[in-house]
C-alpha cells in the first residue's frame, strides 16, 4: 500500500472518530459512484453531512482544504445526489463539510472541521 493511501486511511479513521465524539452518526464510508467518492456520510440531528477528508503531513502545497477545488466539489455533489436517492434521504437537509487532518508521521497532530465548506449552487 502506498504511503499516500496509508495517510489517507489514517486521516479518514481519525475524522470518523472525531465526528462520532462530536455526536455524529457515521452512516457510510467511502461511498463510490463511477466518477466520484464521498469519504464519510454522517448524520447529526436531521442533517445528512457529506464529509471530504484531507490528510496532510505538510502544508508545503497549501492547506488540505484547498485541495477541495471546484472540480472536486462537483464530483462530491454528484455522488451525494446518488447517495440521497439510493438511500431514500431525498427529503433530508444536507451539507458539505471538509475535515482537515494534520499528521506528523502517523500521529494525528490536529483536526480542523470546516462545516458548510461549500454549497450546492443548483438543484440536485
Amino acid at each position: 500500500m502506498s504511503n499516500k493511501k496509508i495517510l489517507g486511511n489514517l486521516g479518514e479513521d481519525a475524522a470518523a472518530k472525531f465526528l462520532e465524539a462530536k455526536g455524529y452518526e457515521i452512516v457510510a464510508r467511502n461511498f463510490r459512484i463511477r466518477s466520484a467518492e464521498i469519504d464519510i456520510v454522517a448524520r447529526i440531528d436531521d442533517v445528512i453531512v457529506f464529509v471530504e477528508v484531507k490528510a496532510r503531513s505538510s502544508i508545503r502545497y497549501g492547506l488540505p482544504s484547498e485541495a477541495v477545488n471546484l472540480r472536486k466539489q462537483k464530483k462530491i455533489i454528484e455522488a451525494a445526489a446518488v447517495f440521497l436517492q439510493d438511500e431514500n434521504f431525498c427529503e433530508c437537509a444536507c451539507r458539505f463539510d471538509v475535515v482537515e487532518i494534520f499528521l506528523r508521521g502517523q500521529i494525528v497532530e490536529e483536526i480542523n472541521h470546516i462545516e458548510n465548506a461549500f454549497e450546492v449552487t443548483q438543484e440536485f
